[in-house]
């Protein structure tokens, strides 16, 4: 019966994972509180390498996703010439898109190296996260109205010709992220109201960028903390179901996503993140969460 109970929990955490990922309201705090509501009762190196694994089962949906943009950007790597003539110039290329990626990955690389265990230690509480994301959701609503210039269009490929100076302006924003409850997807998202880009190609750029740093990033700590071999059966088994859960929801939201930016704006979730924030900091006065930076 415990067994059955573990991986239920796990498969309603993959359903958290799934659906707040890619949104602009921190799944790190949504996990932090299901965990402890739920009583995810494992060992911190457990729940450390189950919270990476159901991240990869995320990015996993956006790939498959995005799978046939990502196939183009690679067929097209290289600039081509054709009797002399240029008919694909660098600017076109998916070389330029992925160099790109790799500048916007930069300042946050390097704002990891040097503030991520701090914020871990000094940030990682109920009353700083709740802060953070309420916060963090009058900054939505402030940078939307006041910092987006371009119109939302379904047909943008923005995402496609970012500029360095735009992908050095959204890596500075990604830092942001290393907040305890900021958001990843909310912090470039911003960034890219600010470097000029649609939302819609902002939340695409986003998705593409989670590629190499969420696998870069979770494949890293899963090596530290050294694998699945010391899982029983049912650790193991719960894990491919948060997985497996994390992947298919995650596919659901990120196309859901994208058609509901093509028509609203985000104040929706700027106004979730407020209320949730409360949420989150009334539980923690109450005493029914109260994790700590072992848990980040």
């Amino acid at each position: 019966m415990d067994s059955v109970l573990f991986c239920i929990k796990s498969f309603l955490l993959g359903i958290v994972e799934g659906i707040t990922e890619f949104l602009p309201i921190s799944s790190t705090g949504h996990l932090i509180v299901f965990e402890d509501i739920l009583s995810f009762n494992a060992s911190q190196q457990y729940i450390n390498t189950y919270s990476y694994v159901i991240q990869l089962g995320a990015i996993l949906a956006v790939i498959v996703l995005y799978r046939k943009k990502i196939l183009r950007t690679l067929q097209n790597f290289f600039p081509k010439k054709e009797n002399g003539i240029v008919v694909r110039p660098y600017a076109q290329t998916g070389l330029r898109f992925w160099v790109m990626l790799a500048i916007t990955c930069i300042p946050g690389f390097i704002g990891v190296l040097l503030l991520g265990d701090i914020a871990d230690t000094y940030l990682f509480n109920p009353v700083s996260v709740s802060i953070v994301l309420a916060l963090g959701g009058v900054a939505m609503i402030l940078a939307e109205k006041f910092c987006k210039k371009a119109p939302v269009t379904p047909q943008s490929e923005g995402w496609l010709q970012v500029s360095v100076k735009q992908a050095i302006i959204i890596g500075c924003f990604q830092c942001l992220s290393i907040i305890p409850g900021m958001s990843r997807s909310a912090s470039t998202i911003i960034g890219g109201w600010f470097a000029g880009l649609s939302t819609t190609a902002s939340a695409e750029f986003s998705f593409f960028l989670a590629i190499p740093v969420m696998v870069g990033m979770s494949g890293l700590k899963l090596i530290q903390l050294g694998g699945f071999g010391a899982m029983n059966a049912t650790e193991l088994v719960s894990m491919v179901i948060g997985f497996v859960v994390s992947f298919v929801v995650a596919l659901f939201v990120v196309k859901k996503f994208i058609s509901f930016l093509q028509k609203k704006p985000m104040t929706v979730f700027a106004i979730y993140r407020i209320a949730f924030g409360v949420f989150v900091l009334i539980l923690a006065l109450c005493g029914i969460v109260s994790f700590t930076a072992a848990e980040a």
